[in-house]
């Protein structure tokens, strides 16, 4: 179940199978102005180098770091997912020395970022075992199989699939998310078949894609448990008030996280 939540100047979301802190920022609780009001971590968007700075400190502090130590992603729609450790905190605003559209870590008190603005984020934490990470599920890095790259690369560190939670944020929903045949079509491959109910062909010819529910079957596949995999049920589209979408706004928009830290 996903709740939202404030504290201080942040609105944000939390899942309720994550056992750790995390969260899933709004657009609410920022200092960016304009078309970027208000809470724009998109760095590279356009938006004042400052405010951006404003708004990375903010959920920082939520996380318990400072504005230079939490990890991002450079994200390149790929599935490359990289270890992290304490050599990775960023500098905020500094340029991302590698790319990677998933994080994972052991380490603890080491916030994890990534970025979406209608994109799937997934957070993904085996508190057992102390390790986690942050995924950025657009549709290309999705059937590039980046959560079977995430899941493996927890395991690498000690996690177990069984042990694993997931939490899938906001994004475009089923509703919204309008493709041409090469999105389905590269879907059934990497899910080998396994999409009933995931698609909505219209008579226009396109077809309405629930990518969440496409991430999370996958996840069933790479062995976490239904009970320990949540959805966000808000689309990101309909919802551009509360939150970023790249295709509400036609690409003049600012990027909310989905952050991490294991404790």
């Amino acid at each position: 179940m996903f709740i939202e939540n404030r504290e201080n100047e942040l609105v944000y979301m939390t899942s309720s199978v994550i056992g750790t802190r995390h969260a899933f920022t709004t657009r609410y609780g920022g200092v960016s102005e304009g078309i970027f009001s208000s809470l724009n971590l998109g760095s590279n968007r356009g938006d004042d180098p400052e405010r951006v700075r404003e708004n990375y400190r903010r959920v920082c502090a939520l996380m318990g770091v400072g504005v230079d130590g939490a990890v991002v992603t450079k994200q390149v729609h790929g599935s490359v997912v990289r270890t992290v450790t304490e050599a990775d905190r960023h500098v905020c605003m500094s340029t991302v020395p590698y790319e990677a559209d998933g994080v994972v870590t052991s380490c603890r008190n080491l916030p994890l970022l990534c970025f979406t603005a209608d994109c799937v984020p997934a957070l993904l934490c085996d508190s057992v075992h102390g390790v986690a990470a942050a995924v950025h599920c657009g549709w290309r890095s999705s059937v590039g199989d980046i959560l079977g790259n995430a899941v493996a690369a927890m395991t690498a560190l000690g996690a177990r699939p069984e042990s694993i939670c997931c939490a899938l944020g906001p994004a475009i929903g089923s509703c919204c998310f309008e493709t041409d045949d090469d999105v389905p079509a590269a879907i059934e491959t990497w899910l080998e078949g396994d999409t009933a109910g995931l698609f909505r062909r219209r008579g226009d010819g396109k077809t309405l894609v629930d990518l969440r529910l496409a991430n999370a079957r996958r996840l069933l596949q790479l062995g976490l448990s239904q009970a320990n995999v949540d959805i966000s049920d808000e689309c990101t589209y309909c919802s551009h008030d509360k939150y970023w979408s790249h295709r509400y706004t036609k690409g003049q928009r600012g990027s909310q996280a989905a952050a991490i830290v294991l404790r």
